[in-house]
């Protein structure tokens, strides 16, 4: 009984580590390509309804909106497939095409913000494993630092300061504030 606690130890040692290290890597990442973010925004979507957005980015290249999805092991998804599927050593789940969710997130907050770039990833961490191919909107946290990252940080500012009027119209659109 003793090993058997041991080892039951040693794994949720190991899952908190590892959790603590994607978690740290997220914040760096997301500090490092935004300059302002809106966590739980709650926004009208157009049609006399509201869309909760996870998390809105201010960028230097526009807002960017992040859902993140957590798997570990080998994700089976395409453009076309109405659920995605992950497939892990000890199990198997499916779940609903996220990008559907994503496009309708873009289009409430372009319905607030209509001259500003906006976009949308479906963010997989660490773990997640796209064997057949990765579907569109579908980035992990080194194609988004590659993607949204700007080397020269005076070039981000006049950016971002350009972007900050509209940013203020989603910030006053939130239902939740």
């Amino acid at each position: 009984m003793l090993p058997l606690l041991l080892v039951a130890l040693l794994f949720v040692v190991w899952y908190v580590v590892r959790i603590r290290r994607g978690g740290n890597r997220l914040k760096k990442v997301l500090t490092e390509i935004g300059h302002e973010r809106i966590d739980a925004l709650l926004i009208p979507n157009g049609d006399e309804g509201e869309i909760q957005i996870d998390h809105l980015i201010l960028t230097s290249r526009g807002l960017l909106i992040i859902d993140i999805k957590e798997a570990v092991g080998t994700v089976f998804g395409s453009d076309k497939m109405q659920e995605w599927a992950v497939i892990s050593k000890d199990r198997r789940y499916t779940f609903p095409n996220p990008q559907a969710a994503l496009y309708d997130r873009i289009a409430a907050v372009r319905h607030i913000v209509r001259q500003v770039p906006v976009a949308g990833r479906i963010l997989f961490l660490d773990g997640a494993e796209f064997t057949k191919g990765v579907p569109s909107l579908v980035s992990n946290l080194d194609e988004l630092l590659e993607e949204f990252g700007e080397q020269d940080k005076d070039v981000a500012k006049v950016k971002v300061d350009a972007f900050k009027p509209h940013w203020d119209l989603i910030r006053k659109a939130d239902l939740s504030a």
